[in-house]
């Protein structure tokens, strides 16, 4: 039996057999350490001369998304990122500029720094991010034990629980409510959903803003950190539109808020196929694969093809072995695959795609107390560490 928090997110599985070590991660960012890996073709194009500058961000204590908007407020650089990473790690990532630029800076803070690499002539994408390398510490466990670990290649490809807010996983019900035009349910659900693990001052706040009439006097309440509840509940205040509220919300976040409901279906979607014994880890004739380039096409009994599972969007086709799972999930949370495309707030509909069925992980490494590895793009280190440490309360294990 899974843990609640795991059910929340749409994992009601385990996908290994191994009984579990249990332990704690993330005692402080330093015990969690991820870097991206650029693909060699990427690296080899960057140059000294002017283009799209390239920069790593060395962050901790701050979440991507934060980092950069941070340095947009104070740097006007206006930065991408090829992979979102979490606040509670120290992390190394690769951002790229918008516009060209001969004047790349260095400069950092307590929290980050940026070091320019040189410029390309194209901006980099998430394409050129083939994955990450993860050191993470692991506290009170069995080190004898994790040696006997040996399923690497079985473990389903889950979203993680960062996907969905991790103590207080809300992101997908926002972009669920999104995709239904129910934007009042969506500011309410932004402001005063709660969950047993939040902060206790948090969850106060929250339970005033269940009244709509204490929208007002909540405002000036609402601590710097929930800056995304402040800008929709200052435009409540103001103008007590829920959908202009909604849209006051920069739109990277409102796309990953449909995406977190895009990456809730497939959590549901692949827990119950293997809960019906469907082959998750082995590709069938007509089954939709990943090539060793990470190229997508149909199976061709090429031993280095990985099984992908659609992720629903406007785009979905049901001419898959998996539709059974992902039509019943939809079904069960009254949202159509149509659905994606929202007419009401274009900008946030997502078309669709794919996703590997099963998590690739090589040069995988203990050093006690410390396990490496490296996984491919897309692939959360939580959920590799939630089939070996089986934590019982996942937020007091440090996920």
């Amino acid at each position: 039996m899974v843990p609640k928090l795991d059910a929340d997110i749409g994992i009601f599985v385990y996908s290994t057999k191994f009984k579990g070590l249990s332990g704690k991660i993330k005692s402080s960012p330093e015990d969690f350490f991820v870097s991206e890996i650029l693909d060699e073709k990427a690296l080899s194009k960057l140059s000294k001369t002017d283009g799209y500058a390239v920069y790593k961000l060395k962050k901790h204590g701050i979440d991507t998304n934060h980092a950069l908007s941070e340095i947009f407020k104070i740097h006007g650089i206006r930065l991408k990122a090829l992979g979102l990473k979490d606040a509670n790690a120290t992390t190394e990532q690769f951002v790229c500029s918008m516009n060209t630029s001969m004047n790349a800076v260095n400069f950092s803070t307590n929290r980050y720094s940026l070091e320019s690499l040189g410029y390309v002539s194209k901006p980099l994408t998430k394409k050129n991010m083939i994955g990450n390398h993860f050191k993470i510490k692991i506290e009170d466990a069995s080190f004898t034990e994790i040696s006997k670990f040996n399923e690497y290649e079985r473990v389903l490809n889950f979203f993680g629980y960062q996907r969905f807010g991790s103590k207080r996983p809300v992101s997908h019900l926002i972009g669920k409510a999104i995709l239904q035009n129910d934007f009042e349910r969506a500011v309410s659900l932004l402001l005063s959903f709660s969950s047993e693990h939040d902060l206790p001052e948090n969850t106060k706040i929250r339970k005033m803003l269940e009244d709509k009439s204490n929208y007002a006097q909540a405002l000036d309440e609402v601590p710097p950190q929930m800056d995304i509840e402040r800008v929709v509940l200052s435009e409540m205040v103001e103008h007590g539109d829920p959908l202009r509220a909604m849209r006051s919300i920069p739109l990277t976040i409102r796309r990953f808020f449909v995406q977190a409901f895009q990456s809730y279906v497939f959590n549901c979607a692949i827990s119950s196929a293997f809960e019906h014994g469907e082959e998750l880890f082995l590709p069938k004739s007509g089954d939709v694969c990943f090539d060793k380039k990470s190229m997508l096409g149909r199976f061709e009994n090429d031993p280095s093809q990985r099984l992908a599972i659609p992720l629903v969007g406007y785009s979905y086709s049901r001419k898959n072995r998996f539709d059974y799972h992902i039509s019943k999930v939809l079904e069960t949370e009254q949202v159509h695959a149509k659905d994606f495309f929202s007419k009401t707030m274009q900008e946030v509909s997502d078309e669709g795609g794919f996703r590997q069925a099963a998590i690739k992980c090589d040069n995988f490494s203990i050093s006690e107390p410390i396990v490496s590895f490296t996984l491919s793009r897309g692939s959360y280190a939580t959920i590799l560490l939630r089939e070996i440490m089986k934590p019982q309360d996942p937020i007091k294990a440090g996920f």
